[in-house]
């Protein structure tokens, strides 16, 4: 039996943490400082508490990370001053740049560094969320969700190939979630907005209905998408290509955090225009 700590079991890393579980791993995660609801889903996932980020790499051959992207460097950086010289696996948001300087940080303490890239919904089902891998040790991690509803693909050797395929599907799919928003905000304020969506009703029938699961789906995550979307601006940066596209979309991302986690009733695309309109 494998031990994995798991950092930290959010809405995502816990049905990940969950999946490893249901394959035979026991997985850790670190009470010290985390919420109510964080200790509601460690528990209901059947993951094992310990009392802090020491004890949690003390006892693990394995560190898996699933927190926002803006924190996944120090996270590696609080493991790395463990010592700890078992697989760190990074499976956060980041550009193939600070994927790097992750494995480097973790990988200078003697641990061997897995690069990870998630797509795809917290895993509820079968075929809904892949788990991309990139490393020499990439198989044996893919190895650990063997029986359970999450795939793990690895596909590379190479720790950041699997930051780089999450950053540019990502770059699609939650950069135009900001993008339509704002193309309707801009509809509004210059008295435009019926016409346009009466122009996508002839030549874009699928728009309506993509700015309407924008607003109700996308906006309450987009409180994490803020930081994910600076690292794509940074990926675009770092290959020369223009970066203002995802820059932007970051800030349509904050504008919109106030909404964070609303999904009863879900926003509408009212209500996501009139915050989007209000001055910063």
């Amino acid at each position: 039996m494998k031990t994995i700590a798991l950092f930290h079991p959010g809405n995502m890393g816990v049905t990940i943490g969950a999946c490893a579980a249901a394959s035979g791993a026991r997985v850790l995660w670190a009470s010290a400082g985390r919420s109510p609801a964080t200790r509601r889903r460690a528990e209901e996932a059947g993951l094992v508490e310990v009392k802090n980020l020491a004890e949690a790499v003390a006892r693990s051959e394995i560190v898996l990370s699933v927190c926002p992207p803006e924190f996944a460097s120090a996270v590696a950086a609080q493991v790395a001053a463990q010592r700890f010289a078992g697989i760190y696996v990074d499976a956060n948001a980041v550009s193939r740049r600070t994927a790097e300087e992750i494995g480097r940080i973790v990988s200078s303490a003697g641990a061997s560094f897995v690069d990870g890239g998630i797509i795809g919904s917290p895993v509820k089902r079968a075929g809904t969320t892949r788990l991309y891998l990139s490393g020499e040790k990439a198989d044996e991690i893919a190895g650990l969700f063997c029986d359970s509803m999450l795939d793990a693909r690895p596909i590379s050797a190479v720790p950041g190939e699997a930051s780089a395929l999450k950053v540019v599907y990502a770059a699609w799919t939650k950069g135009t979630d900001a993008l339509i928003l704002a193309i309707r905000a801009l509809a509004r304020r210059e008295g435009v907005d019926e016409a346009l969506l009466d122009e996508w009703k002839i030549s874009q029938p699928g728009l309506h209905d993509k700015c309407t699961r924008a607003a109700a789906v996308a906006v309450p995550k987009m409180w994490r998408y803020v930081g994910e979307m600076r690292e794509i601006a940074e990926a675009f940066r770092s290959a020369g290509l223009p970066d203002g596209f995802h820059g932007a979309a970051a800030e349509v991302s904050e504008r919109l955090a106030g909404f964070k986690d609303q999904t009863d009733p879900a926003p509408t695309v009212t209500a996501v225009l009139d915050r989007l309109l209000q001055q910063p």
